[in-house]
């Protein structure tokens, strides 16, 4: 790649992303309601998008008695704290380091 050519690969990436950043600010600003399937959107999009990433993590998931046994044990303690704490962060954080603490002492 040219110098010219990486510097217009920069201001073309950095366009993409102001324009997703900025465009839902401009056409549906402050005072002015969304139309609906806009509020439905924002309302079933972040339970769709938490289920593909659940099903995507777990596709390669080697199931069969003792293989995915982390696995389980981890989305089964999400779901514990989860419940106890109410933070999906603590969750998210919770999970994962149970999970890689399982992998490289137990389940080798």
């Amino acid at each position: 790649m040219t110098t010219l050519q990486r510097i217009i690969t920069v201001f073309a990436v950095m366009a993409g992303t102001m324009l997703t950043r900025f465009l839902p600010f401009i056409l549906f600003p402050e005072g002015k309601k969304p139309p609906k399937y806009i509020s439905w959107l924002g309302t079933v999009l972040p339970y769709g998008v938490i289920g593909f990433l659940v099903v995507y993590s777990l596709k390669d998931a080697p199931f069969s008695p003792f293989h995915g046994l982390p696995e389980l044990i981890s989305i089964l303690f999400i779901i514990f704290l989860h419940k106890w704490r109410k933070n999906t962060l603590l969750s998210i954080a919770g999970g994962t380091i149970l999970y890689m603490y399982l992998v490289q002492t137990w389940f080798r």
